[in-house]
């Protein structure tokens, strides 16, 4: 983040809300994706509910020359679509239980589950920590730790037009492109955005104790004015991210 040429972003988010806006970067590429409702039985452990119900997933090819993509099969097309999964998300300040909406982001929600099966997240910093007065957020997802980072697939973003992103969400960033790919934001805060993210699950409460810890520590401002925030005064490591049998 120091050096002369900082790595390339895939994107900063347009506009501006309540005076302030900062966007949430990600990785991404540049074909679009979409989910479709099917039925069957998809499998998958973790959660709650039957798995008979499943979504199609259409997986494309990340950003092209991303030098920070890290090379990874996607999941298979056909993914649960209801129910929850559970995630522990074991950091060096702590542990977080992220509760995913299969049947509101099944996609997303995928992604996730099947990253962690791979421990692509395993040993990765949380990168960018934003307290301003309408973000409040801690971003994690990216393995190189840089911002630029994620895996080699992308998928369509799914959003509910909701410009309210309450304490305890826990949501995909993105380019702005309609895309996301694993990077995402944990709210420690009530925050306001555009409804321009995937809105995957929530956080328990055990999480957003450590979460507090972090948030009062704030930012080194690396990342200021734009896309706002900077590296974790305290740094937070994922040291890794399960599925919750």
């Amino acid at each position: 983040m120091s050096t002369p040429a900082p790595p390339p972003r895939a994107g900063v988010l347009a506009g501006v809300l309540a005076g302030a806006l900062a966007a949430l970067t990600a990785c991404s590429g540049t074909v679009a994706g979409s989910a479709a409702p099917a039925t069957g039985d998809a499998g998958g452990g973790g959660g709650s509910g039957p798995a008979g119900t499943t979504a199609t997933c259409e997986w494309v090819a990340a950003r092209s020359g991303n030098p920070y993509a890290v090379d990874v099969d996607p999941p298979a097309p056909e993914v649960p679509a209801e129910g929850t999964a559970q995630l522990r998300m074991t950091t060096s300040l702590g542990g977080l239980v992220l509760t995913l909406d299969r049947a509101g982001a099944p996609c997303a929600a995928a992604s996730m589950v099947h990253l962690a099966g791979l421990g692509f997240f395993d040993g990765s910093a949380c990168h960018r920590e934003v307290d301003s007065e309408s973000l409040k957020v801690l971003q994690c997802g990216d393995p190189t730790g840089t911002g630029a980072g994620g895996p080699t697939y992308a998928f369509a973003t799914d959003v509910d037009g909701d410009e309210t992103y309450p304490r305890g969400t826990v949501a995909m960033a993105n380019s702005g492109q309609g895309l996301d790919g694993s990077q995402f934001f944990l709210v420690w805060g009530d925050s306001r955005l555009p409804p321009d993210y995937t809105v995957v699950g929530t956080i328990d409460d055990a999480g957003l104790a450590v979460l507090d810890v972090v948030a009062a520590h704030g930012n080194d401002g690396s990342l200021d004015p734009s896309p706002g925030g900077g590296a974790p005064t305290v740094p937070v490591t994922v040291e890794s991210m399960t599925l919750v049998p």
